[in-house]
């Protein structure tokens, strides 16, 4: 008996205590129609819609196998925590079936046994060595004895990154459970075994992406594929694809030959590690250059002369390595093989970048790709400017793929974003958007400080900090504070903590590797909070409540102008009629200030502010495309006016006694 996907859906509501949503429905009848007519179905789900529901019943009546890939770790959680569990308790009964999910991310991502059981590598050599490490890397073996552990990051305990990174492996690097002593009881493979059987399996755009341009299986096989996030997806591909190249690098993969070979290493090494260091001395001039010149381009036009040398003789290097390794089977010892793995593994990752870098003619490089340096990290990085033709050929024309997210339209339109997905030409394409179940007019009101100077290289100015400080006060703490750059944390911060210093706002702040979740957790327990951040704050974060009642913009998110690939595609626009900056930075300044903006209402009970403190959003031409493409608030651009409400509705929430410290 058929089992109808709306009664499914109306169970599971009831049971987790929600209630019905017309935008909810709609969006399951569309998901439920494009299951059943393998058709692509692109859909914005506005803040309160409940999305998630909305496709998963739908996949789970149709009992077809369904991949879901996440942007975001707190969207992963919250699928395999709390969705999915619950979803499973409400219908089961209904679907007369068991149901079953998993998760599965790359293979680095789980502790490697051999790694950590095995004879020792040179990466753990160097972690013994380093004795502030060595209670880390202890405290990780005795978690990877317990039986019951999954053998995830996310579940491991807190170790330094040098600690994880020496006790896991690369898909490259990893042996293969069938060459592995450890391979019947690998935390990878288990995690895949499982995922095989699941009816749902929750994974990320990056692994996805990996598969879809390697056109290697990596995930288990599906007839579904739903992109949560999906305006994220076609940027998370790029960076997933993006290759990198340091000296430092090249060295250590020397040296794990060398270690590897022993004596018979020398006549192939000594040369390899030559080349590493010709590279290295290219790499620290064009550091010194950026350093005396302030340049900002970093984009080469052509492959520079200076790398060509080092870079074949590097090419020479590994391809001999490279034979010699394939030709030597007659290792039998189960650590050999695990170690020959990773060296072989770590030689390729310079094969494959080196050799895409040589591909690059001297006379220019080509029009799909982009090769720059990057002078903080003395690197050299090469990725592709558009990913949409091979998105459509090894994703889109060989599964239906339904996308989802709070943000997909610019401006009220789908294009810009169908074309950065790649799926502008697609004939069995359905748009739809099912608006939010929120009042954004009554519950919130966007500020517009029209009378503020237009932002400038030198981050925010005084009168900008002023005004955010002024309604920072009318409210209360209760900020989030997004900010463009690290530049402008650090302005505000400073600005910040002299002009509050007498009143009773906590100021969290944060810094560069910090954990988005403990941040956001820690202002929300604090109700008089503020926390001041840069782009990881822009996007997941859910604080509904009287704890962000205002949501402060320093400025509107254009991408940055010396990024490369940003650059690099806004030229091809030119070149091509149109115009980089409408087709390239606008569409990616308006998702960013829709996600941002999206902070402030989270359930139907919240209110507040969205201040926007960058004057060009209403005295330029391109403001009202911004401007149309945010939730619907009420918007004005009296400030006096804007703070008193602040103020009264802090003062509504402190008379109710939900302050709490």
């Amino acid at each position: 008996m058929k089992k109808d996907p709306l009664a499914c859906l109306s169970r599971a509501v009831e049971t987790i205590g929600g209630s019905e949503r017309e935008g909810q429905v709609e969006m399951a009848l569309a998901v439920w129609g494009a299951i059943n007519e393998g058709k692509h179905l692109l859909v914005q789900a506005g803040t309160g819609t409940g999305k998630s529901l909305a496709y998963l019943i739908p996949a789970l009546v149709s009992g077809k196998r369904t991949l879901i890939a996440t942007a975001t770790l707190a969207l992963q959680r919250q699928l395999i925590e709390r969705d999915l569990p619950k979803i499973k308790d409400a219908v089961e009964n209904y679907l007369e079936r068991d149901i079953t999910f998993a998760i599965y991310k790359g293979v680095g991502n789980y502790l490697c046994k051999q790694k950590l059981y095995g004879a020792p590598d040179l990466d753990s050599e160097v972690i013994m060595e380093i004795s502030s490490l060595e209670k880390d890397a202890k405290k990780l073996r005795e978690w990877g004895k317990i039986a019951a552990i999954s053998g995830d990051r996310d579940d491991a305990p807190e170790v330094d990154r040098r600690v994880w990174l020496a006790s896991s492996v690369s898909a490259r690097e990893c042996v293969g459970a069938d060459q592995c002593a450890f391979g019947s009881s690998c935390f990878a493979v288990l995690a895949k075994a499982k995922a095989q059987q699941a009816d749902i399996v929750v994974t990320n755009h990056t692994l996805l992406a990996i598969e879809v341009v390697d056109s290697h299986p990596i995930l288990p096989e599906r007839d579904i594929v739903i992109l949560d996030e999906a305006h994220e997806f076609a940027d998370r591909t790029r960076a997933a694809v993006t290759e990198e190249l340091t000296a430092a690098r090249v060295l250590r993969a020397a040296g794990m030959y060398k270690k590897f070979a022993g004596d018979k290493s020398a006549k192939l090494v000594e040369p390899f590690f030559a080349a590493a260091e010709d590279l290295d001395d290219v790499l620290s001039s064009f550091r010194d250059d950026f350093a005396k010149s302030e340049r900002e381009e970093r984009a080469f036009q052509e492959l520079p002369l200076s790398l060509i040398n080092p870079m074949q003789k590097i090419k020479v290097s590994v391809d001999a390595i490279s034979q010699k390794l394939s030709a030597d089977d007659e290792i039998l010892d189960g650590d050999l093989l695990a170690e020959r793995a990773r060296v072989r593994g770590a030689i390729n990752e310079i094969k494959t970048v080196v050799t895409k870098i040589l591909k690059i003619s001297s006379s220019g490089g080509p029009s799909e790709s982009v090769l720059w340096y990057e002078p903080t990290f003395s690197s050299l990085y090469l990725a592709p400017l558009s990913v949409s033709e091979i998105l459509l050929e090894n994703l889109y024309e060989k599964t239906p793929v339904i996308a989802t997210s709070a943000t997909l339209t610019i401006g009220k339109s789908f294009e810009p974003l169908k074309r950065n997905l790649g799926i502008s030409e697609l004939t069995d394409l359905v748009t739809l958007d099912v608006g939010s179940p929120f009042d954004f007019e009554k519950q919130g009101m966007l500020y517009l400080a029209s009378h503020l100077p237009e932002p400038n290289r030198d981050g925010p100015s005084l009168e900008a900090l002023t005004e955010l400080g002024e309604l920072i006060e009318a409210a209360g703490g209760r900020t989030l504070a997004l900010f463009s750059s690290w530049r402008a944390v650090e302005a505000a911060d400073s600005h910040l903590r002299k002009v509050l210093m007498d009143l009773d706002i906590s100021i969290i702040t944060a810094k560069r590797g910090d954990s988005v979740a403990s941040l956001v957790e820690k202002f929300a327990q604090d109700e008089s909070s503020i926390l001041i951040g840069t782009i990881s704050l822009w996007q997941g974060v859910d604080v509904p409540g009287s704890a962000c009642t205002l949501v402060a913009i320093d400025r509107i998110p254009f991408p940055r102008p010396d990024d490369p690939i940003t650059a690099a595609r806004a030229a091809e626009a030119d070149q091509a009629g149109g115009s980089g900056f409408m087709d390239i930075s606008l569409p990616r300044a308006a998702l960013l200030l829709a996600q941002g903006t999206g902070r402030l209402i989270r359930t139907m009970d919240d209110r507040g502010v969205v201040a926007i403190l960058d004057s060009r959003i209403t005295r330029k031409r391109y403001g009202s495309l911004l401007l149309n493409s945010l939730p619907p608030f009420w918007r004005t651009e009296d400030g006096q006016m804007v703070k008193a409400s602040l103020r009264r509705l802090d003062e509504s929430y402190r008379s109710n006694g939900v302050i709490s410290r």
